[in-house]
């Protein structure tokens, strides 16, 4: 610990230590202004600084890895630490997908096996990754404060056949799922969704 005195060398700012440890006595070391870390405002007169001495090649002694008693930037507090449940929400919604995705699996197959028609078997997978592609690149814009990609147009790849994979982005991306008139209205494409694979397997 010592009390610190600025001072300009060179050019250069340094700090003039005047040690307050009886057991090195009335000493002073150089402490160049870098190595004081997570300052909130440069040293003055009087300050208390916390140091740590170490020796250079030619034996002298300086300060380093200091920091100003009073004046230090506070770590983040945990209500700027990630949220428990927000990590929980980001991981993959294993189970859910599951559930989701079996009425539309079985749907489309019935569908494709008796009309041999593939077009569903190409659709979904396309709109899946072109709605999860829109989900990330509004999450992007968002970020950004950038121009927003229109709901409706997310809404719309979500009808075509991209509603499963608008779910997992919500999820992972943790994007638009706070949102209650957007969750309405999304969950009325998936219901829309799964009346029309079930009539398909009539």
């Amino acid at each position: 610990m010592a009390s610190a005195v600025e001072s300009l060398q060179n050019g250069r700012m340094s700090v003039d230590l005047a040690s307050s440890n009886p057991l090195m006595g009335a000493k002073k070391f150089f402490l160049h202004i870098s190595e004081i870390k997570n300052a909130t405002r440069r040293p003055q007169e009087n300050d208390t600084i916390y140091y740590y001495c170490t020796t250079d090649s030619d034996g002298k002694v300086r300060a380093c890895n200091a920091f100003i008693l009073g004046a230090r930037n506070k770590p983040s507090s945990l209500s700027n630490r990630a949220n428990p449940s927000d990590a929980i929400t980001s991981k993959f919604p294993i189970v859910e997908v599951i559930l989701l995705s079996l009425l539309p699996l079985v749907g489309i197959i019935h569908f494709t096996w008796t009309t041999l028609n593939p077009l569903p078997l190409i659709i979904y997978p396309v709109m899946s990754l072109v709605t999860y592609a829109l989900y990330a690149d509004d999450k992007s814009r968002a970020k950004r404060k950038d121009w927003r990609t229109p709901e409706q147009t997310l809404h719309l790849c979500e009808l075509v056949g991209g509603w499963l994979r608008g779910f997992i982005a919500q999820r992972i991306l943790r994007h638009k799922s706070r949102k209650t008139s957007y969750q309405a209205e999304f969950w009325m494409i998936v219901i829309i969704a799964f009346i029309t694979l079930a009539r398909f397997q009539q």
